[in-house]
């Protein structure tokens, strides 16, 4: 049985094989981990799932902070998100975190950081 889907097979490294759904898709992963904090397993996983939607490729400074190390859970609720695309960014954070962040994170800690701290 022949497969029809277009990939690109890269070796890797460790003998692995990578399979791309495309070009882009292959191009965007090598710029995105040779800009990333560090090349472990966490951070191929998160670019290598981000990379495969065109969606998620354009709107990847709004998914992940590359400067901090952070994943941003308030993407999931922004405009151009799709049902696919919500799916991959929460199986992408899945992947990075070991867990799902959610929006609920993101307003418990600024709850933490603004209201219930003392004032100085």
């Amino acid at each position: 049985m022949n497969n029809t889907a277009v990939s690109a097979q890269v070796q890797g490294t460790d003998n692995t094989h990578m399979v791309f759904k495309d070009e882009e898709h292959e191009k965007f992963y090598y710029g995105k981990l040779a800009q990333a904090r560090y090349q472990d397993c966490y951070h191929k996983a998160l670019i290598y799932v981000l990379g495969i939607s065109e969606d998620t490729r354009n709107h990847f400074s709004q998914i992940y902070d590359m400067k901090s190390g952070c994943v941003k859970p308030e993407c999931l609720h922004q405009g151009w998100q799709t049902s696919g695309s919500v799916k991959a960014v929460r199986f992408a954070f899945n992947l990075y975190t070991d867990g799902t962040p959610s929006v609920d994170d993101y307003r418990r800690k600024y709850l933490m950081e603004t209201v219930l701290s003392p004032t100085t």
